[in-house]
């Protein structure tokens, strides 16, 4: 191994050393995607669970590595902001987050270490102008070694949420849908669409029966669905003769 593959190998490693924990990434993910964040707003807003403790010790690191800066000591409430390091780093984050979705599997034992991701997937590709007029709730049984239940609040006008207990709303407005992990996971990142799932009988839909039968619009289509849709709208799409005005005859 010569000088240049050893210096490389070393630049990895101290990536890896420095950021390849389970939170550092995600840390910068939000401040890249979100701007400025306060700690209470990484402690709710990152997916899954990070105790308070292990939080201010990611940030207090990323502080250290210069990656990540806020008012010091005289201004101790401020917002965690990127710095210019931390800034030149952003790219790479949306890359590797753009190579995950579309050549990762997703893991199932995932859901199991943060329920609630599944959650927080499902809420995102959420549809709000086809949400129905009066509330609705979604039960989602998702089956496996170990069956998670997981509840969707859903209203036209106001923002979805997800529950994982029961909100014991008005029962006469529940859509009962069950589904094998590697389906729901497939679902919750677009990567199936829900009428597909529910025709092939991968996913059973019950309950109300206004409801369930919207229940597959609720949810944006995949991306295979959008692009096809496009196709579409172009191939009809009328031609507009060239203009003639001011061309004087032959």
């Amino acid at each position: 191994m010569n000088s240049t593959h050893v210096q490389d190998y070393c630049s990895f490693s101290k990536a890896v050393e420095h950021l390849g924990d389970r939170w550092s990434l995600p840390i910068l993910a939000q401040l890249v995607l979100f701007g400025p964040m306060g700690f209470n707003e990484f402690a709710s807003g990152l997916p899954g669970h990070v105790s308070r403790s292990v939080l201010a010790d990611k940030l207090r690191k990323l502080e250290e590595l210069g990656l990540i800066s806020r008012g010091g000591r005289r201004r101790p409430h401020d917002p965690y902001r990127l710095t210019a390091v931390g800034s030149a780093l952003g790219p790479t984050i949306l890359s590797l987050r753009g190579w995950a979705d579309a050549w990762l599997p997703e893991n199932p034992a995932m859901v199991e270490r943060d329920p609630d991701i599944v959650l927080a997937w499902l809420a995102a590709r959420i549809d709000a102008r086809k949400l129905p007029e009066h509330q609705g709730i979604v039960e989602i049984l998702v089956l496996g070694e170990t069956e998670r239940r997981y509840w969707l609040v859903l209203e036209r006008g106001i923002e979805p949420y997800g529950c994982l207990e029961d909100p014991l709303l008005n029962g006469s407005r529940y859509v009962f849908v069950e589904a094998g992990i590697t389906v729901m996971l497939a679902l919750a990142r677009g990567r199936r669409s829900w009428a597909d799932a529910i025709a092939d009988g991968s996913v059973a839909a019950f309950g109300n029966p206004e409801l369930a039968a919207q229940l597959p619009s609720w949810f944006r289509a995949t991306d295979e669905e959008q692009e096809e849709r496009e196709r579409r709208q172009a191939s009809v799409r009328p031609r507009i003769p060239p203009r003639t005005e001011g061309l004087s005859p032959a």
